[in-house]
């Protein structure tokens, strides 16, 4: 880990313009410079950097950051490596960390254990040319079977591992654990990475006698292996892969992601496959934006891998059932990460690697450009066959399409797709808004989104450290501000509604919220058996909103994290929300944190204001009302939530507006209206409650 006073001179001695200008032609205008944006194709200018503030910003795409940032997202590093890059271009000294014995320890391993995987992924490329088995067998498979070329071969690292036996006169080859054995790499290695298993005491190639496909990480380490077999024996697995280890695991892990990470940047979309040669086909074609989930179902670590470059994905699968069935389980999860989903089936009879090597580059593209569909078209035109004759059948599609986008956490895109929805199946908006919200509320009262919350938190946490620990190895990449609040900042409009919500958490959040049988918040029936705490964080966590203000964040974030681990090691607080809040509230005024401290006594503490109002207010115990009180306050946040992203959206309608970007411009006034409705709606639910 770098040092902070060596991250603070990096940080000084980074001159943003010429950090940008080493990969941008920035134009002077006034004080600040201008380019086409690196991040997205224009043919305006709306990318500006600003020398005085040591920023950068896009106004078409929305990047922002500092000349780390930028570094980050042009070259897709992790903070640590772009660190690294601007020290050196600085010529400056990077001092790191002391590492402890075990962090010496785990890390020799790591890095021992890619070693011997590199040493294999040339072993099986050297086997594959430069052996009669390798060539006769290997070889063939992939250039006329296949119709890999050369450079494709080599570019994937593509192998042979041979059988250890002669073949066609030739003298036996070595096997892997020889050969790595005898070039001094140890057994341990070799056993941990999975490359090898014992039998009778000897080590045994787990691949050989098959072809191999390395399977690089992030930064482009080899980490592991799939084989597949040749041998027409059904007896045999058509295909092995590396087991679990600890530099490879499988649901972190997309094939060929190193190869088509820029691409993926800079086309703004990824074409999600499922096997190897599908996707190896796709870039020999000259689409290098294809990745796959290495022959696993699709997770949702490999989902914000992909979110980490692009949120627009298309799912590109054999036309047949089985690519049907992919397709299905994969647009869920990708929504519910909050990417925009694609859908393309090819025809039948082709899949991904067989089109690309029977079309030119031009006519794939054409065809995907067509030929793509979204989510609901999808469905549409799977499910709907007579469905005007069958009304089971409508209602039974219409719950399937609602429940799919029901699972999309970002409440605009939610009212795109349910104006289309409404239109596409001949129904009433407000019965589908009603049928979305009573989905929602089912996922809070069962707890699933604070479940996802924390999942999320756990994920980036996870990811957090292994960039920090890991950070010469890279293999995360890009960068991800989830979680990170040095990139938020009060905003006046919020602030109120946002202490509002702390308020409640603070006071009562482990006491069980109790509603009225005729209360509706939202288009939602009563949600019942919640705490506040559940409450305000599945309410948050159902629109993807986060506090503005970073100290109330940290606070917020705080609270979830010591009532965790309160509960988890039980200590008589469980059933008890009185003892609960007060050992939580305890823990805050013990923080080390002195503004943390301050803040939560300030926000918690009574104030007597003496007038007729408040006397008789008081004589109400607040908790008594809190099924009324807290709705409210979520609902008053929601909508000063959205008359902020109005007022920004505005700005960018101007910036629009001077540039001449008509397409942006409906872009935009699309989005503002979609946001009036919600605004409407958020106002009357208010009215209802007030």
């Amino acid at each position: 880990m770098i040092d902070s006073a060596t991250v603070e001179k990096i940080i000084d001695a980074a001159d943003i313009v010429d950090v940008i200008s080493d990969f941008v032609t920035l134009r002077k205008r006034g004080t600040n410079y201008v380019a086409c944006c690196p991040f997205h194709n224009e043919k305006t200018p709306s990318f500006s950097v600003s020398p005085s503030k040591g920023i950068f910003k896009c106004f078409g795409c929305g990047k922002a950051g500092s000349a780390v940032t930028f570094v980050m997202e042009h070259e897709q590093m992790t903070y640590p490596e772009a660190l690294k890059y601007l020290a050196r271009k600085y010529g400056i000294e990077v001092h790191e960390r002391e590492e402890t014995e075990q962090d010496a320890e785990d890390r020799l391993k790591r890095e021992s254990m890619i070693a011997v995987s590199e040493f294999a992924a040339k072993f099986y490329a050297d086997a594959l040319f430069n052996t009669a088995e390798g060539h006769s067998v290997g070889l063939s498979y992939f250039r006329q079977k296949r119709e890999f070329s050369e450079e494709t071969i080599r570019k994937f690292g593509l192998g042979w591992a041979p059988s250890g036996r002669s073949f066609a006169g030739e003298a036996a080859f070595s096997t892997l654990p020889q050969a790595a054995l005898k070039a001094g790499y140890k057994k341990e290695f070799l056993l941990s990475t999975g490359l090898c298993y014992e039998h009778n005491g000897e080590l045994v190639d787990r691949f050989r006698e098959r072809v191999i496909f390395p399977i690089h990480s992030l930064s482009g380490n080899v980490i592991a292996f799939g084989g597949r077999t040749l041998k027409e024996d059904k007896t045999v697995a058509k295909y092995v892969n590396s087991p679990e280890s600890e530099i490879y695991h499988k649901s972190n892990s997309l094939y060929a992601i190193y190869f088509a990470k820029s691409a993926i940047a800079r086309e703004q979309k990824c074409y999600l496959v499922e096997g190897y040669a599908d996707v190896i086909s796709m870039h020999q074609a000259g689409i290098e934006n294809v990745t796959a989930s290495s022959g696993t179902s699709l997770t949702s670590e490999q989902i914000r891998l992909i979110k980490r470059f692009t949120n627009n994905v298309t799912l590109l699968y054999d036309g047949d059932s089985a690519g049907i069935k992919a397709a299905l389980r994969g647009i869920n999860m990708l929504l519910e990460e909050g990417m925009t989903v694609k859908v393309l089936l090819l025809p039948d009879g082709h899949d991904p690697d067989s089109f690309a090597r029977s079309h030119t580059r031009q006519e794939i593209l054409d065809f995907l450009q067509e030929h793509e569909v979204d989510f609901i078209e999808f469905k549409y035109g799977l499910l709907s066959s007579d469905i005007e004759k069958d009304p089971m059948r409508k209602a039974e599609l219409i719950r399937d399409i609602i429940g799919t986008v029901a699972v999309i956490p970002d409440q605009i895109m939610r009212s795109v797709y349910i104006e289309q929805c409404a239109g596409r199946l001949g129904m009433k908006e407000d019965v589908l808004f009603a049928e979305v919200a009573r989905i929602r509320r089912k996922k809070i009262e069962s707890g699933e989104y604070e479940r996802r919350r924390r999942e999320e938190k756990e994920a980036r946490y996870a990811a957090a450290v292994e960039d920090r620990d890991a950070g010469h190895d890279g293999d995360y990449g890009a960068v991800s501000t989830a979680g990170n609040t040095s990139s938020l900042k009060p905003v006046p409009l919020l602030d109120p509604a946002e202490r509002e919500l702390l308020y409640y958490l603070l006071k009562f959040g482990e006491y069980v919220m109790t509603f009225d049988d005729h209360q509706k918040y939202g288009a939602e029936a009563p949600v019942m058996d919640i705490t506040v705490a559940e409450y305000i964080s599945a309410q948050l966590s159902d629109d993807d909103l986060e506090l503005h203000n970073p100290l109330y964040k940290r606070i917020y974030d705080m609270y979830f994290e010591i009532r965790s681990g309160l509960l988890e090691h039980d200590d008589g607080v469980q059933g008890d929300p009185e003892s609960l809040q007060g050992r939580i509230i305890r823990s805050f005024v013990n923080s080390m944190e002195p503004d943390v401290t301050a803040m939560v006594l300030d926000i918690t503490e009574e104030k007597y204001v003496l007038n007729v109002k408040e006397y008789v207010r008081a004589q109400i115990p607040e908790r008594n009302v809190i099924g009324r009180n807290v709705p409210k306050a979520v609902l008053v946040y929601k909508l000063k939530y959205v008359e902020y992203t109005c007022s920004q959206l505005m700005e960018t309608l101007r910036q629009t507006q001077q540039d001449a970007d008509t397409e942006s411009q409906q872009d935009v006034m699309h989005r503002l209206k979609l946001l009036l409705q919600i605004k409407n709606a958020l106002v009357k639910d208010l009215n209802r409650v007030s």
